[in-house]
């Protein structure tokens, strides 16, 4: 859109307290911050929590954002804080039936069943690897973050970032195939 404003101009009118500026910055990355606490819990309810948890810690510490980075790295810093304290409080365990079912009928119905085997699966082996590698896959991936910013955001060396996202791949790869073959 091209009269969207940036988020440097939204943070400044929030902190002057006007509540729309805050609720456009909530609504521009509400789906992202869920998406990202869904593909980490692996649960609804808990992406849900993870995601309030994040947002009143924005909201708490917007006047801290100094604009050194990107908002949204600096959204996602937290949401990462955020998500390794939910582990510490709790270590989800998930069943296939909790995974978020993605519906699309532009493909045939063959291929829409294996699509959703594979997404099933991808959830599963995910919930499998430890939160270091998950979080490093989530945001490499799904958050389309550099190594750079993934190491700022979890406070690893880029190097270390590399290793585990391609220690956890190898770890994707071998349990993928195992479920593949017990298909």
């Amino acid at each position: 859109m091209v009269f969207e404003k940036s988020d440097e101009q939204l943070i400044e009118k929030a902190l002057k307290g006007q509540k729309k500026a805050w609720f456009s910055l909530l609504k521009r990355y509400e789906k992202p911050v869920y998406h990202y606490g869904l593909r980490m819990t692996g649960n609804n309810a808990d992406a849900l929590d993870l995601m309030q948890d994040v947002f009143i810690s924005v909201f708490r510490n917007l006047s801290s954002y100094r604009n050194e980075g990107s908002f949204k790295g600096w959204l996602f810093r937290i949401a990462h804080y955020r998500c390794i304290e939910f582990y510490r409080r709790k270590r989800p365990q998930q069943g296939l039936d909790d995974a978020p079912e993605i519906p699309c009928t532009a493909q045939p119905a063959e291929q829409l069943i294996e699509n959703t085997q594979r997404n099933a699966q991808l959830v599963s082996a995910m919930q499998q690897l430890p939160l270091a590698q998950k979080s490093v896959v989530e945001l490499k991936f799904f958050g389309h973050f550099t190594f750079e910013e993934i190491a700022q955001q979890t406070g690893m060396s880029v190097n270390t970032a590399k290793s585990r996202l391609y220690g956890a791949l190898a770890k994707l790869k071998t349990l993928m195939e195992v479920d593949y073959v017990e298909l």
